[in-house]
């Protein structure tokens, strides 16, 4: 049945869709191999969205761009297609091979990523970045949909937290394998070198990878009809106010996670430029691989201990109360405020650095409960379509103007009226925008009264 059918038979609501065949049980090594895949895959593509951090002040510096633009090119550029084309492609991935479009869409942002290196201006590297994002679009809906689909219902959230280890995995790489390449070739290297793996990978993916639907070949027009359509996923997200809380809460998280990631780099430069340098050059490194090494001891591996630790932590809590899916994301996004005071003020940057760990370990707690409530409360032949729902959600509030608005706001104390300068601007824009997670923790705290009747699954 094709979409315009699909939706006919919505409206007339005389019967809902067929149910799909079960995936095929998946366990042992081919469980195993699919997530380290799907892992591999996300790790790529945020090595690729992160890179870009870790070279922002030397792209500011030789493309002569502001700071609002250089949030442009770290969140909105890159947001546009991402966030946009993530609900089409996952109606495709609810009907269609999964693995065979995670491959095409890591070939895409990869040849992308590769192709920002080569940029000339502002208007050149905003296109690569839209490029990135629109092949980036598509691996997330179907990894959610996928992981769901082969994986228990009480191991889900350690599954999701498991793919979802890329986003540190990712970051780290970025910044060392960024800052170690730009401080010896440029970063107009860096880029090229962060591209080319994923092309490798895609190949591997789509090769050995195969669709875990029962059938899949045999039974293209059983698949189109037991999809379900763009509006009848939404029919069933309707009530689950949950869901929408989270998302919302999620996006905020992720508007100062963003935000702040794009801003590292410059704050630590022009803040603690001279301490930083000759920390460096005791090492016999320059300023980009230091501060990207540092970030990644210290974010990184707290982000990697907060990812695992938080779907780890719900799959045990959410046993016996499925509030816990809600309550461990609130009180962890209360806690980093704190912190995040604390980073942009203290005078040493060896301090500051160190104290990152620990916004990054809480803030990203939140990931496999967050995930795993997405993926419960719907059919499961509604999983990719809700899983790009709640990304949109969350990457248009994060993504798409979480460095764009830390830029401005940085802009904005730096010059007249405020005229604090951009070492000043930057610390308090980064202070200011960094109150978004008691908002955060709010929404969180408010879904837990809904949370145990909107899990279906």
């Amino acid at each position: 049945m094709d979409e315009t059918l699909a939706v006919d038979a919505l409206a007339v609501d005389v019967l809902a869709p067929p149910i799909a065949p079960a995936p095929p049980t998946i366990t042992g090594l081919k469980h195993r191999y699919i997530l380290l895949l799907l892992l591999g895959a996300y790790t790529l593509s945020f090595l690729d969205r992160q890179v870009v951090n870790i070279l922002a002040e030397s792209i500011k510096r030789d493309l002569k761009i502001s700071n609002f633009q250089l949030g442009m090119l770290t969140g909105l550029a890159f947001a546009m297609f991402y966030t946009f084309l993530g609900i089409p492609i996952a109606r495709q991935a609810d009907k269609r091979s999964r693995p065979l479009i995670v491959a095409g869409s890591m070939a895409l942002w990869s040849g992308f990523t590769v192709l920002s290196g080569l940029a000339g201006s502002f208007a050149v590297m905003a296109i690569a970045r839209l490029g990135v994002g629109f092949g980036e679009a598509g691996c997330n809906p179907c990894a959610h949909s996928m992981i769901a689909d082969i994986t228990p219902p009480e191991r889900r959230g350690s599954a999701l937290a498991f793919y979802s280890l890329g986003v540190p995995i990712g970051t780290i790489l970025g910044l060392v394998l960024g800052g170690g390449v730009a401080d010896a070739f440029g970063w107009r290297m860096a880029f090229m070198v962060a591209g080319a793996p994923g092309l490798v990978l895609a190949g591997v993916i789509a090769l050995t990878v195969r669709e875990p639907r029962s059938h899949l070949a045999a039974h293209v027009a059983a698949r189109a009809l037991a999809a379900r359509s763009l509006a009848h996923t939404l029919r069933e997200l309707r009530s689950k106010r949950t869901f929408w809380l989270m998302a919302i809460a999620a996006g905020m998280t992720a508007f100062v996670g963003y935000g702040h990631a794009s801003f590292a780099t410059p704050f630590f430069l022009r803040v603690h430029g001279p301490e930083v340098t000759a920390i460096a050059r005791h090492f016999g490194l320059g300023p980009l691989v230091f501060l990207g090494v540092a970030q990644a001891l210290t974010t990184g591996v707290g982000a990697l201990i907060g990812t695992w630790v938080g779907g780890w932590l719900a799959d045990k809590a959410a046993a016996r109360d499925k509030r816990a899916y809600m309550s461990i994301p609130a009180v962890a996004c209360l806690a980093i405020v704190p912190f995040i005071y604390f980073i942009y003020t203290v005078q040493s940057s060896v301090l500051a650095l160190g104290l990152g760990l620990f916004p990054a370990l809480l803030g990203t707690l939140w990931y496999g409960p967050v995930y795993a409530t997405g993926q419960g409360v719907v059919s499961q032949q509604s999983r990719a379509t809700t899983a790009a729902i709640l990304l949109f959600v969350l990457n248009m509030i994060g993504l798409g103007f979480g460095p764009m608005c830390v830029g401005a706001l940085n802009d904005l104390l730096a010059g007249p009226p405020f005229g604090l300068g951009q070492a000043e601007g930057v610390r308090w824009a980064l202070i200011i925008s960094g109150m978004a997670f008691i908002l955060a923790a709010a929404l969180f705290w408010w879904g837990r009264n809904t949370v145990r009747e909107d899990i279906i699954s």
